[in-house]
């Protein structure tokens, strides 16, 4: 019997048909919700048009902490909580689930930005909300670790950033009470490379090989594990140099991780005419290495002369041009192949993804670009203009029912 065409109208109903419907829709709408406030923030620091006062958090330590934190959280507690019982072979999560788990994380973020504008208490609710969210999540994926009948490596590997980003979040609440800024310091760093770096190269690690094996004839996966604890090993040594302020020694583990993350992506590209949604994971990647070289180049920079160049500079191409790429790339190959929807890039999709290396290019040119706020400015609500279409057509998508009428 052919389907009413009442069938396909949106419902909220449908985010609770999978964690990653959910999650992925909060962290749409954080994405968002955060940029938005960024940009007013910068455009109002270089032009003067808002008036905006300073928020109980200064904003640039509250940026990176919503960003990393509150915005991108939810796609990884979306996609782990989707995969986790498939790498072990157990049964799916119910929306008992992953329902408080989203509610907590949306509700921390809106808080966390409605405190900016001048209420301290919401931000420190809003903290807490994200912190139980995180906690009944992580409860939730430790548990399928503990059941596992075997070693999922990546999934302990992904179970261990998410410890050491609920070790950063509790920082962050304690800088909150004590002032003490070493602990925010902390808690940014940690989130940069004991946190989302380690999540990200796992999940690239484990799926981008699967992936090109399934669209790429002859394709020969690489994906040994001695490279996941090289690179542990590596990551934690510059987040250990970091936390130290030993910036003239970050290249000793910059430069040995830059080889292991190109020699990776040497390995692992499929050669030949690939699909763009494919392909397009493969390029975001590619920011990977770069943003390891900017970071090396900086720290021997430093150590020769003592001169911080570059800023900001290999930061943001790690967290816009890494980070942000291969959100919308990896998103969207989730998204399409679990809505029923051809594995297409799409053009929206596309326009998303071009736009966020552009954006990602003039984020770090500005920090050597005369009239460094402007660029700054304009980067930023670049980032709101890329995701804006592809925030409402996916939001649309995890609001209606699968196009080939399967459960999920």
């Amino acid at each position: 019997m052919a389907r009413t065409s009442n069938a396909y109208l949106p419902s909220a109903a449908q985010l609770a048909a999978a964690p990653h419907r959910l999650m992925f829709f909060i962290g749409a709408l954080n994405v968002l919700a955060a940029m938005a406030w960024w940009t007013a923030c910068l455009i109002d620091a270089r032009w003067h048009v808002f008036g905006i006062a300073a928020p109980p958090v200064p904003a640039g330590w509250a940026h990176a902490f919503v960003m990393q934190y509150q915005v991108l959280p939810p796609f990884i507690f979306g996609f782990l909580l989707t995969v986790f019982p498939r790498w072990m072979g157990q049964a799916e999560l119910t929306r008992w689930h992953y329902l408080p788990v989203g509610l907590a994380l949306l509700s921390g973020q809106v808080l966390f930005l409605v405190g900016l504008a001048g209420i301290p208490v919401l931000i420190h609710v809003g903290v807490i909300n994200t912190l139980a969210g995180w906690i009944a999540a992580l409860v939730i994926l430790l548990r399928l670790l503990w059941q596992d009948a075997g070693m999922t490596w990546h999934a302990v590997s992904c179970a261990a950033a998410l410890v050491l980003g609920l070790v950063g979040l509790t920082l962050f609440f304690a800088f909150l009470h004590s002032g003490d800024a070493r602990l925010l310091f902390a808690s940014i760093k940690i989130g940069s490379f004991g946190l989302l770096l380690p999540i990200y190269v796992t999940v690239a690690h484990r799926m981008f090989p699967f992936f090109a094996g399934n669209l790429c004839v002859g394709y020969v996966a690489w994906r040994p594990l001695w490279f996941l604890g090289a690179f542990w090993a590596l990551a934690l040594a510059h987040l250990a140099l970091e936390l130290r302020h030993a910036y003239a020694w970050l290249w000793l583990a910059d430069v040995p991780l830059l080889a292991l993350c190109s020699l990776w992506l040497w390995r692992t590209w499929p050669r030949g005419n690939i699909p763009p949604l494919l392909r397009v994971l493969f390029l975001g990647y590619a920011w990977l290495p770069l943003a390891l070289a900017l970071y090396a180049l900086q720290s021997i920079g430093y150590l020769l002369d003592g001169h911080f160049i570059l800023g900001r500079g290999p930061a943001h191409a790690l967290f816009i041009g890494f980070f942000g790429s291969l959100l919308v790339a990896m998103v969207t190959r989730v998204t399409q192949g679990h809505s029923g929807r051809p594995l297409e890039l799409g053009r929206v999709a596309a326009f998303a993804f071009v736009l966020i290396q552009v954006v990602a290019a003039v984020r770090v040119a500005a920090e050597v670009l005369p009239d460094a706020p402007l660029w700054q400015a304009l980067a930023a609500a670049g980032w709101v203009i890329a995701f804006l279409p592809w925030v409402l057509r996916s939001a649309w998508i995890y609001l209606t029912p699968r196009s080939d009428g399967r459960a999920g």
